[in-house]
Formats: structure tokens, sequence, C-alpha cells
């Protein structure tokens, strides 16, 4: 077995540049086995909207003429509506920070 140790750190890159340069099976001495998921991601919520068969079908013809999914281009307008982080909404709308 190896006589290094596994990086004890939280940098993503820190760990991405040791792991690629080293074999996990180098390391099966300090692994341990863990019985519950470390990492659990959040479920989606889904939440469901009427619309008319006019706007399904533009909703439709949008979203082909933009190459996505009906469901992506609904999620993609609710959050640049809401202002979420990445939309143009509210990257627009941020002012610049006093120094």
């Amino acid at each position: 077995m190896s006589n290094q140790r596994i990086p004890e750190t939280d940098s993503i890159e820190e760990l991405a540049a040791f792991w690629d340069t080293h074999d996990l099976t180098q390391f099966e001495d300090q692994l341990e086995e863990v019985s519950q998921p470390i990492f659990v991601r959040g479920e989606p919520s889904i939440v469901e909207i009427s619309l008319k068969p006019s706007e399904v079908r533009t909703l439709r013809r949008i979203a082909q003429s933009e190459g996505i999914e009906e469901a992506s281009l609904l999620r993609q307008w609710i959050v640049e509506k809401l202002g979420g982080p990445s939309s143009p909404t509210r990257l627009r709308k941020r002012r610049p920070r006093r120094g």
C-alpha cells in the first residue's frame, strides 16, 4: 500500500489534481465503508400549470425553434422572471459594489 495519504481538503481543484495522478486502489487501507449517503440531492419540486391549447401550441413552437423541450423552456422563463442567480433579469438589476 501507499505511504501517501489522501488529502484532507475541501478544495475541488486540489482533489481533482490529486486524483488525476493517483489511483483509488493505492489507498484501500485509508477507505472506510459508509452505510448512508454522504451527499443527498434535493428532490426537484414539480408544479402543474394549466394552459389553453393555443398556448401549448405556441410553447411547443417556440421550444422547437430553440431546440429544447417545453419543460426546459418554461423553467428558463420562470427562473428569469423570478430573478434567479444566473437569470439575465437579475444580472441587469445588479448594482456595482462600492469599494
